[in-house]
Order: structure tokens, then sequence, then C-alpha cells
């Protein structure tokens, strides 16, 4: 009960953590107001580290296979392992692809943000969180690949709750780094869907 407990506290503090450190790290224009120019060194190394928590929440979720939460070890997708596998497959093909895209069209400011960056292309274009959209779900692919519905539901709402927040600090800094050339360019681009244009 020790180990599944330090399991399931491992995987919720790297969550919050990641996701604390994460909004910071996507603000270096407001940062580099405080700070300076190191602003935006800060933030590239507030980015491994988050990448650092995230390898660790998803090793939490796969230990999750053997040291689930006892009052939720019966929460399982289906008593058939492959059911869960294959809808985490369904999930997580589309969600990759969209993920390595965005990160390909954003280039090094991935990780490393430059306040010399341009605005992005490529899928940038469609829309403007592409990266957001193809690794957040993820977590949810995770849980379907591990036969939990507690953290299906548990991804689930981390999703519904935290990915609004983030863009939301993401893109106030985005207006302090390109003015109005983001703001035209939000009119007329999805956050993580495209928008339909109606042709008059």
């Amino acid at each position: 009960m020790i180990i599944e407990i330090f399991n399931f506290s491992s995987l919720l503090i790297s969550l919050l953590l990641m996701s604390y450190l994460y909004i910071i790290s996507i603000q270096p224009v407001k940062r580099a107001e405080k700070y300076g120019d190191k602003a935006w060194n800060d933030c590239k190394k507030l980015r491994s580290i988050c990448g650092f928590l995230e390898l660790i929440s998803i090793i939490n979720i796969i230990l999750w296979i053997w040291f689930p939460l006892p009052i939720f070890a019966t929460w399982i997708v289906n008593s058939n392992i492959f059911i869960g596998i294959i809808v985490a497959i369904c999930i997580g093909v589309p969600c990759i692809i969209i993920m390595r895209k965005g990160v390909k069209d954003a280039g090094h400011e991935t990780l490393s943000p430059s306040k010399d960056t341009e605005m992005y292309g490529g899928i940038y274009n469609y829309i403007r969180h592409p990266q957001t959209l193809g690794e957040f779900p993820l977590y949810v692919m995770f849980g379907f690949a591990v036969n939990s519905w507690f953290l299906v539901i548990i991804s689930a709402l981390f999703l519904v709750i935290y990915v609004p927040i983030m863009i939301h600090y993401e893109e106030k800094d985005l207006i302090r780094r390109f003015g109005k050339k983001y703001r035209e360019y939000q009119k007329r681009t999805g956050a993580l869907f495209p928008k339909l244009r109606i042709k008059r």
C-alpha cells in the first residue's frame, strides 16, 4: 500500500509542478520586463525541467499497472486489456502526428524561446496550439493503455481544467510579443481546431 500511495503522490506532484513551471516558461516577455534578457534563458531551463517532470508522471502512470491504488484497482476499462490498448493507439497516433508537426514548424522555439523568433507557419496557419493538441491528450492515451478508468478520468479533468488556463497565459505573452499581428492571427485561426470559414 505504501508503494501505491507513493506512486500516485508522485504522479500528482509531478503533474502539478510541471503545470505551474510550464505556465511560467511560456511567458518570457512578461518575465523579461522584470528580469531582463536572462528571462529567455530561464524559460528554456524551465522547459527542460518540465520535460523531466512529464517523464516522471508518465513513469508513474506506467507503474500503475503493478501498483494501482487499491480503491481504484477495479476501475478497469475492459477485462480484455487489448481493448484499452486499441483505444490508446487510436488516440495516440493522430496526437503524435500533430505534435511532431507542431514541433517541426515551431523549430527551436519549442524548447528554447527566443525574442528573435517570428510567428510560425505550417500547421500554425490552421491552429494556434498544435503541440498542446498533440501532447496533452497523450495522458488520456496512457490511461487507456494501462487499462484504468480512474487515470482516464483524472487525465481528462486535467486537460479540461489546465489547457484553457495555459493557453490564456501563453497568448497574453504572445500578444505582448507580437502585438496587433497576433490579435489578427487569433481572429482568423482556431486555438485547438481550425475555424470554419464560411464563403459568402
